[in-house]
């Protein structure tokens, strides 16, 4: 089975500021595309689209033009932006004239929620369609409803869901954000991301305990509409990458092979245009 990780996040903390790694000190090192691939590519996982990593605003544009050529299996980048800016248009511009940028993400669920609401925001994550550019929503389940609310607004906009929309998994908590996946997962320019669940179930997380989600997910949006990340190294506060990769293929065991394909690879070719 050939796997595209959708979600990786490297660290060069001789090249670049990380200013939440100080408060992460289970993730403040190093890690290299070439630390991240050696175990990678053991586990069938043939490339990886690079996910930003919220360094200092200073170092955005340098971290995206660095990465997208730190090694050969690196199939694309989704670069840092700040769409509440007014100087954003610009920024934009500059960010998509780099080779191997497939979309953006802003980190929302830090964020206070009216960041993403603002008019200032929404125009201009709509400016990503001219560029065809995805946008990867980062928030907490209890943010699904501003999600679904900027996914509405910006219809020719490609949204991935990152992290199943971040359940509560740890704490049972399947309601109300069973319910809000149902919603945004309605709206035809989303795509949600098997990603991340795994940090959120807890140091006793279990393969049973992850299930009712990912399936939950895979169900509402269907094979046609998922795409798998591996959230290196964020999923290792409580497993490691062989953990997730095997936890994955397990929940989805009974699914055909074509649809195996689609969540492991197929998707994410054509979501990131790979």
């Amino acid at each position: 089975m050939r796997i595209i990780d959708t979600h990786l996040h490297l660290v060069y903390k001789d090249r670049f500021s990380y200013p939440w790694l100080k408060d992460a000190p289970a993730l403040d090192r190093q890690m290299t595309a070439e630390d991240y691939f050696a175990r990678a590519e053991k586990l069938g996982i043939e490339k990886a689209v690079h996910m930003e990593v919220d360094v200092a605003d200073s170092d955005m544009e340098a971290e995206t033009a660095f990465i997208t050529g730190a090694h050969d299996r690196i199939a694309g980048a989704i670069a840092a932006g700040r769409p509440e800016s007014p100087d954003f248009p610009a920024y934009l511009e500059r960010i998509a004239a780099i080779d191997g940028v497939k979309g953006l993400r802003r980190v929302l669920h830090i964020m206070p929620d009216e960041l993403s609401q603002s008019e200032t925001f929404v125009e201009n994550i709509r400016r990503l369609a001219a560029y065809d550019l995805t946008f990867d929503l980062c928030v907490q389940a209890r943010q699904l409803p501003l999600a679904i609310d900027l996914a509405r607004k910006c219809p020719e906009v490609q949204f991935v869901l990152d992290h199943c929309g971040v359940p509560d998994i740890e704490n049972n908590g399947l309601d109300p954000w069973r319910e809000q996946i149902g919603d945004i997962a309605r709206l035809a320019n989303v795509t949600a991301k098997i990603s991340g669940v795994i940090a959120y179930g807890g140091a006793n997380w279990s393969i049973e305990g992850l299930r009712p989600y990912v399936s939950h997910v895979i169900d509402t949006f269907t094979f046609d509409r998922v795409v798998w990340g591996s959230d290196f190294p964020v999923c290792t506060l409580h497993a490691s990458l062989e953990d997730w990769v095997a936890a994955s293929k397990e929940i989805v065991a009974d699914a055909s092979a074509h649809e195996q394909e689609k969540l492991f690879s197929g998707n994410a070719e054509k979501v990131y245009r790979l």
